[in-house]
């Protein structure tokens, strides 16, 4: 089952790792808690529109950036999750003998 929480924190914490920072920085600079931030990283807690936005002003990342991401990894997701279709074999149709029309 996807979950959105996960695929959020995934994505927050590549940014936060891609700049080289850590948890305590960008707890502080987004002003939650260590704790909380550290859980939102790794989809144990949904983070509120509000604390989203300071996460991501701490990040000096756009929300719409960070959501463009998450929707991409999310529909990555649905397209491997999706149940393979087969193709539907022709039924065969009766045979009518020439003496039966």
């Amino acid at each position: 089952m996807i979950l959105l929480r996960r695929e959020l924190g995934d994505v927050l914490r590549q940014h936060r790792q891609a700049q080289g920072r850590t948890l305590r920085e960008v707890s502080s600079s987004a002003s939650v808690s260590l704790g909380y931030l550290s859980e939102v990283e790794r989809g144990e807690k949904e983070a509120s529109s509000e604390l989203l936005a300071s996460i991501c002003q701490a990040l000096d990342v756009p929300l719409s950036e960070v959501l463009g991401h998450v929707s991409a990894r999310v529909a990555e997701s649905e397209a491997l999750a999706a149940p393979l279709s087969l193709p539907v074999a022709a039924q065969p149709q009766p045979v009518v003998s020439a003496s039966a029309a």
